[in-house]
């Protein structure tokens, strides 16, 4: 038993990556931190800014779902110190409840000597999410392929490109998954289905075998994105023209509003591209916060890191992130 505090280190992802909806995910380096700590009585503290409406007792989804971890290993520990403090942006379509998730789980088996395996972790976190894109990324890293068919999951991670780079633009408004979801038609023609399955299993084909050039043509959805344009002002015509700009393909990033460009780190096309996506979303007046990303190999881990949460979100606070050098 851990009496210590651990933390955890949680990577972002984005899912579907186009045509994959609902069974890829890839984790980014932008990151969440979880301290957590057994204790005498439950205290959650919140650091740093856009955390506003997280709840501050036993309904706050770290505690839950670190309850549940607990009741696998048939353990009770109802008192718990937590400390969240996130630099991926709620509910902009990058994983922040798939790293709450994520980053509650390896905390709680840390504090009781891992007895849970992965794979054991990685179901009950498909189970909360209803899909194991996000939290397959987030927890193991890198590229994760894999299904969930409502009692188990199953995953097979691949390893990024690595000259890829992610170019993601975060619209200011919020979008809840709910609400992206519930535009989704229940029943489509056969032929949209075929489209799809198609295409995501090129676009699988050409991230596992490093196949680069191939990706413009693999990453084309008729599933779910064209019935999201309409809620994401701009979107549409960013994926139709985005390759012309120099990207390797684009898509919606899970169920938005961010949107994402996978593009080679080596290109000399990067400034037109940024240049291209600013200007599309500006003529749709839709204020975006631009950053250039890289896929994240590594998933959740405990770090060693004895910074408080408090001075973390103080520096990240300061610091003007730059990624665009690639």
């Amino acid at each position: 038993m851990t009496t210590g505090r651990v933390r955890v280190q949680i990577p972002a992802s984005t899912a579907n990556l186009g045509p994959g909806f609902d069974c890829l995910g890839m984790a980014l380096n932008l990151y969440a931190w979880i301290d957590m700590e057994l204790a005498h009585t439950t205290r959650i503290e919140l650091f740093g800014d856009g955390m506003e409406g997280v709840p501050l007792d036993k309904t706050n989804l770290v505690y839950e779902v670190a309850q549940m971890v607990f009741a696998e290993a048939g353990e009770q520990h109802p008192e718990l110190y937590i400390g969240m403090y996130s630099d991926i942006p709620l509910t902009r379509g990058l994983g922040s409840s798939a790293s709450a998730i994520v980053g509650a789980l390896v905390a709680a088996n840390a504090l009781i000597d891992n007895k849970l395996t992965d794979d054991q972790l990685f179901q009950i976190a498909s189970r909360l999410e209803k899909h194991p894109d996000n939290v397959g990324a987030s927890l193991f890293g890198g590229i994760v392929v894999a299904y969930w068919d409502g009692e188990r999951a199953e995953y097979i991670r691949l390893t990024p490109h690595p000259d890829m780079a992610v170019l993601v633009a975060i619209p200011s408004f919020q979008l809840a998954t709910e609400k992206a979801r519930n535009v989704l038609p229940q029943h489509v023609p056969l032929g949209e289905a075929v489209y799809n399955l198609s295409h995501s299993s090129l676009l699988v084909a050409a991230l596992a075998t490093g196949n680069l050039g191939m990706i413009r043509h693999a990453m084309q959805d008729r599933l779910h994105q064209p019935h999201r344009a309409a809620l994401i002002p701009g979107m549409a015509e960013f994926l139709a023209g985005a390759s012309e700009h120099g990207a390797l393909g684009a898509a919606l990033s899970g169920a938005g509003p961010t949107v994402l460009a996978l593009v080679d780190a080596r290109s000399n096309s990067k400034e037109q591209l940024e240049a291209f996506l600013r200007s599309t979303f500006h003529q749709h007046q839709v204020e975006v916060e631009i950053r250039w990303l890289l896929p994240e190999g590594r998933g959740a881990e405990v770090i060693e890191d004895h910074t408080s949460l408090a001075s973390l979100a103080e520096r990240m606070s300061a610091v003007s992130i730059d990624r665009g050098s690639y």
